[in-house]
């Protein structure tokens, strides 16, 4: 297995190597010259910026001081997310590059030639001789020099031309990944938006037709997301006006201590059934069982493999996967086991992929998050790929699966193709 890991890390390694040489020969190698400063800059960038972005992920899990992690974090993960548009911007200008070549070699001149007459050098030696000559007394005959004819038109030189396209290519390359990284990172800065969605329950009772619950998931609180993200959160579940909220886990990257402060605007969730709460993957990262205390002095209640009964349906939660190593799996027997199954049922779970335990198990509707619905395009299609669902509402059986994209952002605080949401679904009774 550690061979396994050393093999996987080699790969991953060697691809990020040459995914950094290829975008620095093109925005540096192809574009400056050689011993220049901007050839100097652009190599010591080179070598600087990713050297930061593993910093950024391995500073937080090495347990790195808070400050360390925070300077590390913005431009580290920043990079990580310019890299991935700069290099499918690149590779889009490879097509264009050629294309580009071939219409400057083949552009004609607007005009015919123009010749001008320039004096020649020795124009003025002739004129300042025939002047003392004149001042002697001596008669003397300045001969005009012939004209120099200078073309000034005509096509560039094959290596200027491919400069040019170099440069043009890199210039809009760098102006399209800048753009949209910049629009990624606003989108996340200026909080979740309320998506509405309703299910229908055929076990739901006529008196709980309407019931609304507010879905949030991966706020994703660390270095670089903190107490002003969480309270626009906040304030974005709390404008909902929700009868229940259920925040389904990936709280937190980092530790209590460090951490504290930020989640403390969780105390002004409201919500007339109260604020419930699943560990996610990344709390068992951040040190689960302090969290779990800690959640419950916001005044949100964590379900650990356990239900409560609510006016027409029963809430139930489990653990994530990810406690398994640490024996604190999801246990669907301990969470649903001898309940009465002639009521409806509404499981929070974090990761959607334990979906077919919640068939098992009888759920009828399943509420999950972490995929954040791949974050930045086009890990759009690898989150459909590695899960059962990526985002939005599916059925699988009688079971249906509900998976928002989460509020908050994992490493660049960047979305592309996915913004952020805070999703409230109304149950309804499908019984007349």
């Amino acid at each position: 297995m550690v061979v396994l890991y050393v093999l996987i890390a080699l790969a991953v390694v060697g691809v990020l190597t040459g995914v950094h040489w290829y975008v620095w020969r093109r925005l540096v190698g192809d574009t400056t010259a050689r011993g220049g400063w901007a050839r100097r800059t652009g190599t010591a960038a080179a070598f600087v910026l990713p050297l930061m972005s593993v910093g950024a992920v391995i500073s937080g899990r090495a347990g790195a001081p808070f400050p360390l992690q925070r300077v590390l974090a913005w431009p580290g993960y920043l990079w990580l997310a310019l890299l991935l548009y700069l290099t499918l911007a690149l590779l889009v200008g490879e097509a264009v590059r050629p294309l580009l070549g071939a219409w400057l070699a083949r552009r004609k001149p607007a005009e015919p030639a123009d010749v001008r007459s320039t004096e020649s050098p020795a124009a003025a030696a002739d004129e300042a001789a025939a002047g003392r000559t004149a001042d002697a007394g001596s008669a003397a005959t300045a001969v005009a020099p012939a004209p120099v004819a200078v073309r000034t038109d005509g096509p560039a030189p094959a290596a200027s031309r491919r400069l040019f396209v170099a440069r043009a290519v890199a210039v809009g390359a760098t102006a399209v990944a800048a753009g949209t990284v910049g629009y990624g990172t606003y989108t996340v800065l200026r909080g979740p938006r309320a998506k509405r969605i309703t299910v229908p329950l055929a076990k739901l009772p006529r008196r709980a037709h309407g019931f609304r619950i507010a879905v949030v998931s991966d706020i994703h609180l660390g270095p670089i997301l903190g107490r002003a993200h969480t309270q626009r959160v906040v304030e974005a579940v709390n404008r909902t006006n929700p009868d229940l909220i259920a925040v389904v886990g990936d709280l937190v990257d980092g530790s209590v201590a460090d951490l504290g402060p930020a989640a403390e605007p969780l105390r002004a969730l409201r919500a007339r059934h109260g604020s419930y709460f699943v560990t996610g993957n990344h709390e068992y990262y951040s040190g689960a069982d302090a969290w779990l205390d800690h959640v419950r002095e916001l005044g949100l209640r964590p379900l650990e493999n356990e239900r409560t009964e609510l006016p027409g349906f029963d809430l139930a939660g489990v653990n994530d996967v990810g406690g398994e190593s640490e024996g604190q799996g999801p246990d669907f027997g301990k969470a649903l086991g001898g309940r009465d199954r002639s009521r409806a049922s509404v499981l929070l779970a974090h990761q959607p992929v334990v979906i077919h335990d919640a068939v098992k198990a009888g759920v009828d509707l399943q509420l999950s998050g972490h995929t954040h619905g791949g974050q930045l395009w086009p890990g759009t299609y690898v989150a459909e790929l590695a899960n059962p669902t990526a985002a939005g509402l599916d059925r699988y059986g009688d079971t249906q699966l509900y998976v928002t994209r989460g509020a908050g952002a994992w490493g660049p605080p960047v979305r592309v193709g996915a913004p952020p949401d805070v999703t409230v679904v109304e149950l309804a009774s499908t019984r007349t």
